[in-house]
């Protein structure tokens, strides 16, 4: 790659990161802190109980600033797009984004706009889950309706646009069905993982930052192109987080809620299905494990916890203190340097994640080794607490 191409890839870099995390970061830290000001007299607090570790009542809602940032973005970008692709003012022969734009850009308008019904059919379904979490924030809905739309709302966005887990079975009902169990699967692992402050936000964060520059540099395979639709979707959600972090960093002076995990949990889940990884038949079929990389520690904290709920025969969605997260405070650590613990364990993780598609099979047992060990060693850490144990969610 000579220097001119390279020069100009950063500079599509840099443009992207300008429309769509800082956008996203401005509605958010704006509307969570006005969220938070009102939270008290909407009931949205979370009152310490023997379940929690706070000591003082905390606004929720800080999830809505999350859902708020991802919609009001893509909000100004449809209008942007659909404005400059189809505007035709008085006296000018075309409209204002042909001939007005770089070529770049122009070239994507077209693509932009067709794919306008696509993200908001998705955005749809992402705000119907952040309106059953508020609800369940304010409520305290039970488990099993709360399950019910989740799979429905999953089953809708999979069926409707086509959305199929990558994963070489030439079945398509049973495709479909493990992409409705791997939304759901994620919706519920970042729920699971709120449970201090900064955790659940800034693992998303992190996860969603290299799954977008895992797809800006390893290019879509049939056609050699950066993955940059689904790359901007994941870093509004960044742009997002990163706003409602500004008031979730320890001390906390709002939690996510449900309404937050949920939406974040489902966006994840949605760009993961979206992106596009090498074919069987390719150098490189193995990159399709790159989420499992990315997600490692968000799921192997809700399979571990399930277990153990399971195991003492209560409901896997009872709430207690048996995440890793409070394991290491057990250890010792403060909870900040839990938070920041966790933080590292799903960077190692993810890094391999971004080999994945630049290696052969070799280098491919040997990331996904170093993942396996990473989460030994997280079953290792967990274990040193002992059996008596009481607890959070």
């Amino acid at each position: 790659m000579d220097s001119s191409s390279e020069s100009s890839i950063w500079l599509q870099i840099g443009g992207m990161l300008l429309v769509t995390v800082l956008p996203a970061f401005l509605i958010s830290v704006l509307a969570v802190g006005l969220i938070k000001r009102y939270a008290r007299s909407l009931g949205l607090l979370d009152k310490p109980n023997a379940r929690k570790i706070h000591a003082e009542p905390v606004p929720l809602g800080g999830g809505i600033g999350i859902w708020l940032g991802v919609t009001g973005t893509f909000l100004i970008g449809t209008l942007g797009v659909f404005f400059l692709h189809f505007n035709q003012p008085i006296g000018l022969d075309e409209p204002l984004g042909q001939g007005w734009l770089p070529a770049r850009l122009q070239e994507h308008l077209p693509g932009l706009a067709s794919k306008a019904i696509q993200i908001w059919v998705l955005l749809g379904g992402g705000t119907i889950l952040a309106i059953l979490g508020l609800l369940d924030d304010r409520f305290s809905l039970p488990w099993k309706p709360r399950l019910a739309i989740e799979f429905i709302v999953a089953a809708t966005v999979v069926y409707w646009q086509n959305l199929q887990l990558t994963a070489f079975i030439g079945i398509p009902w049973l495709t479909s069905l493990l992409s409705v169990i791997w939304i759901v699967m994620l919706i519920n692992s970042f729920n699971m993982l709120d449970n201090m402050d900064a955790l659940s936000g800034g693992v998303a964060a992190i996860i969603g930052t290299m799954l977008a520059l895992m797809l800006i540099v390893s290019p879509e395979p049939s056609g050699g192109q950066p993955q940059l639709f689904v790359a901007a979707m994941l870093l509004v959600l960044v742009g997002a987080l990163l706003g409602f972090l500004k008031h979730n960093w320890p001390p906390a002076t709002i939690f996510m809620g449900d309404a937050g995990s949920y939406f974040v949990g489902y966006w994840i889940a949605i760009a993961s299905l979206l992106s596009t990884y090498p074919v069987a038949k390719g150098a490189t079929p193995h990159a399709v494990l790159a989420p499992l990389c990315l997600l490692a520690i968000p799921i192997y904290d809700m399979v571990s916890v399930i277990w153990i709920r399971l195991r003492e025969g209560r409901s896997p969605f009872q709430a207690d203190k048996r995440h890793f997260s409070h394991r290491l405070v057990d250890l010792g650590m403060t909870k900040k340097q839990a938070v920041i613990t966790i933080y590292l364990a799903t960077v190692t993780c993810s890094l391999g994640a971004l080999l994945l598609p630049r290696t052969d099979i070799w280098g491919a047992v040997i990331v996904l080794s170093i993942v396996f060990c990473m989460l030994a060693l997280v079953g290792v850490l967990e274990s040193l607490t002992g059996p008596n144990h009481s607890g959070v969610s």
